[in-house]
């Protein structure tokens, strides 16, 4: 195994350079570790530095004109294995000069993903960069916290550098921060959020403004959702305004429609049906549980008693997100209250976990079920009805941020993953969710009440060998706020 070091995470000269050497060497991408910086050498086996090039000329190697700009933008992916990807292409390259325009090669299409998946983080970097008036020793300055899922702030910090080149500013990220004095750009290391400023004498008047230039009649909230991912919320100061907007959406289109300065009307093609619910952000939990309180984003509401949140301190290390409340969570309005929540309690016990420090929530806050005589039996909830309820799980897991959140049940899986997993396959291990963020599968507590007598020692002992691997997280329990 040989060494390879590069200067940073985005040294594009420096993997350049090196790739050629080893392609001169003739070493192949699985006997190369590649390390950044400081790091050490992983791997199971001795590293070695690379030996000295062969005497004599260098050989040419053959690079198409497609590959250079799709490997400089692979380098500001966050996958360690984007070098060696990209080695490899390179001598597959050598010999099938014409590989990129076979989108359906594994390799191909894996590099591609990644380079959309950057060019995809750049994109929302411009979009949701919000500036923060703030007074320095040089005067006014603005600055902007902002988490990027990839290594793009020296590659974008330029767009900033162009549009505001009159303004001095800051853009604050984990891993770079970009500075901008009106003359120079200067890139340093990566800082906590707390570093950033709160709001400014600003956000007022760019919120009248956002409200004013809001166009009702071309409100799409599905797209509004997908191009507004949950984790940018918290830094939009017009966040707190769009629940209203979408609202008021259709009375406002039809305002507009009926101040038309023609007789000829238009069909009125109404606006998604939208309620506040659809994308709530609420600044507390409190204030999202109320909200919560009036959800009509599916039908579940009719015939439930009431809506049941989650409740646990809002700065809760972990959060255990079951599926949907049952007859007893309905009437007393509280989650894993009922048999499921009793066997959890025990569960937690055993395991030396206070409840009162974790947050427990459903992934679908209302009762579905089917009446039985006096009866009500509980009924799974549909895709729809999953996808309808997911908004409030999301902005739950925005306002705790969680150090891990524990899925239990294949409801819980859909709405956290967004997708349904099998549980059997993700079962009892950790797992990256995002940013900061873990991720926990297991069975519901509910099934422990359903497995026959023969096998419910035995699943009640895996069930706390899943929730085990919870307590490394819970071993200092921040303060709840």
């Amino acid at each position: 195994m040989f060494a390879a070091r590069l200067s940073s995470q985005t040294d594009w000269d420096g993997w350049r350079g090196t790739t050629r050497r080893l392609m001169t060497l003739g070493i192949a991408p699985g006997d190369v570790a590649w390390a950044v910086g400081g790091e050490r050498h992983g791997g199971l086996f001795d590293v070695h530095d690379l030996p000295p090039p062969p005497p004599g000329p260098e050989p040419e190697f053959r690079v198409p004109r497609a590959f250079i700009p799709l490997a400089e933008t692979v380098i500001l992916h966050r996958d360690s294995q984007r070098f060696a990807l990209l080695h490899a292409l390179l001598l597959r390259l050598q010999e099938e000069p014409r590989l990129l325009e076979v989108a359906s090669d594994p390799d191909v299409a894996r590099l591609a993903a990644m380079a959309k998946s950057v060019r995809r983080d750049q994109h929302k970097m411009k979009a949701f960069v919000r500036f923060r008036e703030i007074a320095d020793d040089g005067g006014e300055r603005f600055v902007s916290w902002f988490e990027p899922e990839h290594h793009i702030v020296e590659a974008t910090a330029p767009f900033f550098q162009r549009r505001f080149a009159a303004m001095r500013f800051t853009i604050l990220t984990p891993d770079r921060c970009a500075d901008w004095d009106g003359r120079t750009m200067r890139f340093g290391p990566g800082v906590a959020k707390d570093q950033a400023p709160d709001e400014d004498r600003l956000e007022e008047a760019w919120r009248v403004y956002y409200a004013a230039i809001f166009n009702p009649a071309r409100l799409k909230v599905a797209a509004m959702r997908s191009e507004m991912p949950v984790k940018y919320w918290r830094n939009l100061p017009e966040a707190p305004l769009i629940p209203v907007l979408i609202a008021s959406s259709q009375a406002r289109t039809d305002t507009m429609i009926d101040k038309a300065p023609t007789d000829a009307r238009p069909n009125r093609q109404r606006a998604e049906p939208a309620a506040p619910s659809l994308l709530p952000m609420a600044g507390t939990i409190e204030a999202l549980k109320a909200e919560a309180a009036g959800c009509r984003a599916c039908p579940l509401w009719a015939p439930a008693t009431q809506t049941v949140f989650g409740e646990g301190p809002a700065g809760a290390r972990v959060v255990f997100v079951g599926e949907q409340p049952g007859d007893k969570e309905d009437l007393a309005g509280r989650p894993f209250v009922g048999p499921a929540g009793q066997l959890f309690d025990r569960a937690l016990a055993e395991l030396g976990v206070d409840r009162l420090k974790v947050y427990v929530t459903n992934a679908v806050k209302h009762f579905k079920f089917e009446p039985r005589g006096k009866l009500r039996l509980h009924k799974t909830p549909a895709a729809g009805e999953v996808r309808a309820c997911r908004p409030w799980l999301e902005q739950e897991l925005a306002l705790i941020r969680p150090d891990l959140v524990v899925a239990m049940g294949a409801t819980a899986v859909t709405s956290l993953f967004g997708k349904s997993m099998p549980i059997g396959k993700t079962r009892g291990a950790v797992i990256d969710l995002d940013a900061g963020t873990k991720a926990l599968v297991t069975v519901h507590p509910s099934y422990l009440l359903r497995v026959e007598d023969a096998y419910k020692a035995q699943e009640y002992a895996r069930f706390l060998d899943d929730l085990r691997l919870a307590l490394p997280f819970l071993a200092d329990a921040r303060k709840a706020a």
